[in-house]
Parts: C-alpha cells; structure tokens; sequence
C-alpha cells in the first residue's frame, strides 16, 4: 500500500496534521486572505496523505470559517488568522467579583486551572460509562428522537420516571405535572418570566447560590436576602421581611443547601410555610442536590404538596454538565401557561438529552456510582477540612452530604483579595459576598471539596492568604 493510501485507524491524526499545515501557513501569511490552496490532489502529494484525506480537512476548515469553496475554481483562503494578542492570553484579573466572575472563570478556564470555587465535580467523578451506555442506546432509537422536535412538555417516560423518583422523597407529582427544562436554570427562569413583574420583590437566602442573584438581575425585580442558619432561614427575620416587603416569590434549596451544605429542620419547613400562607408567597425549591443525600432531609414540595411550592432540579451535577436537561413540578394549573411561555422562549423540548437521561437514570450503575461517590465525598470532605484547617480556615458547620465547605477565612483576611491572588496562579475561588445579597460574606469562602485534591490548591491558598492580609 503506497504512503498516499493511509490505513483508516490514521487518516484521523492526518487529517489534523493537514488542517494545522493549513492554519501555520495561513498564519505565517504564507497563504494571505483570498489566497488560492493547492489543488486537493497536489496538496496530497505534498502531505503524503491520501486526496480523501485532503478533501476532508478542507471540508472542515470550511465548515470553521477559515476556507471557503468556489466551485470549478478550487479553494481559498476566507481571512488571515488574527494575530496573537498576550492581552487576551489568561484570566482577566481587573472585573468586578460578582456572581459572573466565578462563572465565567470556571466555564471559560484554561487547561491546568484549579477550579475549587466552581460548583460541579471532575470528570473523573462522573459517570463516564454509564453516559456512553446511554448514547450508545439513543443511537439505536427511532429516528424521530434523533431529528425531531420534541414535545413541550418533554419525555413521558422521563416524567413518568421523575415522578417516580420525586415521591421517593414524599413530593406526590403526577407526570402531567412535570415539565421537563433545558437546565434548572431555565427551569427557573421560566418560573420568574411567569410569576413576576419588573420591580416586584423577591426573596432569597443569605447566603444562597450566586446565579439566583444573576438571573434575578436580569429580571429586574428587588431582591431582598434573609440570613440562612444551619437549619434553615432565620424565621424571625423572614417574618419580618415578609411583612416589609410583601415579596412575590422566595427561592431556596431545601436538601443541600447551596453554598452552606445545611439542611432545613421539619420545624422550620412549617413555619415558613405557614408564614407563606399567610403572605400569599410563592417558594421555588431547587432540588439538584438530591442524589447526594444519605438520609433524605424535608422538603418544602412535600410539606405543602405542590400548592404553593414549586420544585426544580437538573442532571448537571450527578450525571453530565453537557447534557442540558432539568424540570419543573409545578401545580397543575401552572402547567398549561408554562408550556405555553416554553413554546414561546424555546419552542420545544431537548428530547435528545431527555432520552439520554432517561436512559442514564435507568441504568442500574448510575445508583451504584453515586454510593460510590457518597462514600468518596464523605472521605474528601474530611481530608479537605482538616487541610483548611491547618490554615486557620474553619467550616460554618460540619455537612453531612454535598460537595461544598463554606468557612471563614483567618481575621481580617478579604476572600475576594485572596480569590483575586488565586487566579494569578490558576485557582479559581468562590469569595463569600457572590453569594451574600447583603454582603456581609467578606472574610467567607465556598470550597468544592471534590475539586482541592490538587497539592498546588493549599499551596497557592495559603500564598493568596499572606499577600492579601500583607496588602489589607
């Protein structure tokens, strides 16, 4: 077999060694924009390769952008490659530190980056096998799932199957009233593009989860925190906040809560639902949380039945951040106006990422990897909050489930200082007031314990601690 005619297993790493042949030329300007490319079969002759190969890696850089294909006429260059820019290379230290600056540090993060403020697991702690167990499934669907749209109200067997596994933690929901979502943050949002007006007031722990007050803001409504205890929000506070404030709407966490890892008592559970009653309140409970329990904690949507309290949730923490899918268990009365705001800001459901939770969800390893993962965390928590505490860094309590360590750092040590002195060497923090509305979370810091694993990240913390206590 000649050189051109390359077995199948190597054309791959061919076809990329022809499309980075391209792009270094491109690059040096020795191909200039409007620039003519070889003929596919000269091209072929110079690269070794075979013309398939070549055909592919031009089809390819055409689909990107950076050819463009003129028939009878060959091949040509679209534009020059922008020139390097050092200024565009690294994280952007000088943006304010808000909820969207851990986001988009952790989303858009270079290799190597540390990333204990980011909310979700490695990928070495999910479930790899049983994800490809299910697209393996979903390819051998009918066609339809693969090329259609689905309906707005998403997946029957899906809803039928989170049915199932909502009244596991007494929340009585039949299929009809479930909704499945993109993600629980759209899950959310189409909640408060229901429920709430621009300039009305809504509720949220303090601290809570930092893209509540994202999402809110572009909601444009008043946002108003009350302060959050081990077992939940402070009822004397959220009474009186009720009673000032008149809010719409207060979204919480009941199982895990999110930054704290506290859980609500069945004593606070009542109260503030009879104190919602009486205001005419809405609560959304976000449920992510939920396949990290070991004992299952109240729920505000069992309490109340779904009357009053609405729940979400999402796959995006125990099973893949990639597949985008959520839900909202809602009063059915609620549905039918849902659906009609879904057709309306995404016109239908992801039934393709519904199947494949459906069929993740199904698959027996997915139970038994999250008992796996329990015990893991259960050890990682103790080994990290032993580690912070060898830098007087102290947990707020001491959680029973979940990912997260919130602690307060050494006296008079800023988190957002050291999270600003973190990121010049590649750790990304979550600093406390992105998650306090009030902010007062100054001196506290939320720690993704499946994320400290790495020697540098104790280093670099305790680097961070002493140059921003230096420079108070």
């Amino acid at each position: 077999m000649s050189s051109t005619a390359p077995e199948p297993g190597d054309r791959a790493p061919r076809i990329t060694s022809v499309m980075m042949e391209i792009r270094q030329r491109i690059s040096s300007r020795s191909l200039a924009a409007g620039a003519k490319l070889p003929s596919v079969r000269a091209f072929a002759k110079i690269m070794q390769v075979s013309t398939s190969t070549v055909v592919e890696a031009y089809e390819r850089l055409i689909a990107e952008g950076v050819l463009q294909s003129r028939p009878g006429s060959g091949f040509y260059v679209v534009a020059a490659l922008a020139p390097l820019s050092l200024a565009e290379i690294g994280p952007k230290l000088d943006r304010a530190v808000d909820p969207f600056w851990v986001s988009r540090l952790a989303l858009d993060g270079q290799d190597g980056m540390i990333k204990p403020g980011c909310g979700w697991m490695p990928p070495s702690w999910m479930p790899e096998e049983a994800m490809r167990r299910a697209m393996r499934t979903v390819a051998r669907a009918d066609p339809h799932l693969l090329t259609d749209y689905g309906t707005p109200l998403g997946l029957l067997s899906l809803r039928k199957l989170l049915a199932r596994r909502l009244s596991e933690n007494g929340v009585h929901a039949a299929p009809e009233h479930i909704m499945l979502t993109d993600s629980g943050t759209h899950a959310i949002d189409l909640l408060c593009r229901f429920l709430l007006e621009p300039g009305e007031t809504v509720l949220v722990d303090d601290p809570c989860y930092f893209n509540f007050h994202a999402l809110l803001r572009a909601h444009r409504v008043k946002v108003i925190g009350v302060p959050y205890t081990p077992s939940g929000p402070d009822v004397a506070a959220f009474e009186q906040v009720l009673n000032e404030y008149q809010p719409r709407l207060y979204i919480t966490n009941s199982a895990i809560h999110n930054p704290t890892g506290a859980v609500l008592s069945p004593v606070t559970a009542h109260r503030v639902l009879m104190l919602a009653e009486r205001a005419g309140l809405t609560i959304i409970e976000d449920d992510i949380f939920a396949d990290f329990e070991d004992h299952r904690a109240p729920r505000l949507a069992a309490f109340d039945g779904l009357n009053r309290v609405v729940q979400i949730g999402s796959f995006s923490k125990t099973l893949s951040s990639s597949v985008r899918c959520g839900y909202i268990a809602a009063p059915q009365r609620w549905i039918e106006p849902l659906t009609d705001l879904k057709i309306a800001t995404s016109f239908s459901g992801n039934q393709l990422c519904e199947a494949l939770v459906l069929a993740a969800l199904k698959d027996g390893g997915y139970r038994r990897h999250m008992e796996a993962v329990k015990v893991r965390l259960s050890r990682t928590r103790m080994e990290t909050a032993a580690r912070l505490r060898t830098l007087d860094i102290k947990p707020w309590i001491e959680p029973q489930a979940g990912l997260f360590l919130w602690c307060s750092l050494p006296d008079g040590v800023d988190a957002a200082a050291v999270a600003r002195v973190a990121l010049s060497k590649d750790v990304v923090l979550a600093p406390g007031n992105i998650f306090s509305q009030s902010k007062s979370a100054s001196s506290h810091m939320r720690f993704n314990i499946s994320q400290c694993d790495d020697p540098k990240f104790t280093e670099v913390l305790q680097e961070a601690i002493d140059i921003a206590r230096a420079t108070s």
